[in-house]
């Protein structure tokens, strides 16, 4: 008996990959996709029941990575922490958003897709769903200093999601605008110069 060819999934990843980096979703073809990996199309239906599942599968690792970073910094609840580390919960750390820039371009192609060539996807509105998302977690931090009168300052949450929009905005455009990685680097220093938590939310500065 035949071996599976095991090149061809990672070949038809790799292809639809840049197919979608170079047109998006909603212009990206089956056909070319397949004819740049090498494949028939009967090769890829056989792995992907189509062009989304497809666009999903390219994404997958970027978005399970960010999910695992998302449940990892909200695994310990907010009620449980101290009022030391509540408090620097909230210090815009240059050396902790640097982190970030970095973990996401390590993960750039996949972010980058997510940002500007999901449209048509169940991923169309990601920089929103993962502003909500982020939110959720965000708030139960700081109503959580608020009820201890860490902070002076009252939000609702929906306040808190337009700030952090604008937040995330920042991160967001190195990303779509290609930024370098010493560009990124730059902007990093410039995020953490504008976004001062300890003023916005009344938490005072040791």
């Amino acid at each position: 008996m035949a071996k599976p060819d095991a090149s061809i999934d990672p070949r038809i990843l790799d292809s639809a990959r840049e197919e979608f980096l170079s047109l998006g979703f909603e212009k990206a073809s089956l056909k070319s996709i397949c004819q740049r990996a090498g494949v028939t199309t009967g090769a890829l239906y056989k792995r992907y029941a189509g062009k989304e599942d497809l666009f999903g599968a390219v994404v997958a690792d970027t978005m399970a990575d960010l999910n695992a970073v998302y449940e990892e910094r909200t695994a310990v609840p907010a009620s449980s922490l101290s009022d030391e580390t509540l408090i620097r919960a909230w210090y815009m750390d240059e050396e902790y958003m640097l982190w970030w820039f970095r973990f996401l371009n390590e993960r750039r192609d996949g972010f980058v897709l997510l940002l500007t060539g999901a449209e048509g996807t169940a991923y169309a509105n990601f920089q929103h769903d993962w502003v909500e998302k982020m939110t959720e977690g965000t708030w139960n931090y700081y109503a959580e200093a608020r009820r201890r009168g860490l902070c002076s300052v009252e939000l609702t949450q929906a306040e808190l999601h337009v700030i952090l929009s604008a937040f995330w905005a920042t991160i967001y455009e190195p990303f779509i605008h290609g930024f370098t990685w010493p560009e990124i680097q730059r902007h990093c220093t410039l995020v953490c110069r504008l976004f001062d938590w300890y003023a916005a939310l009344g938490f005072p500065k040791s």
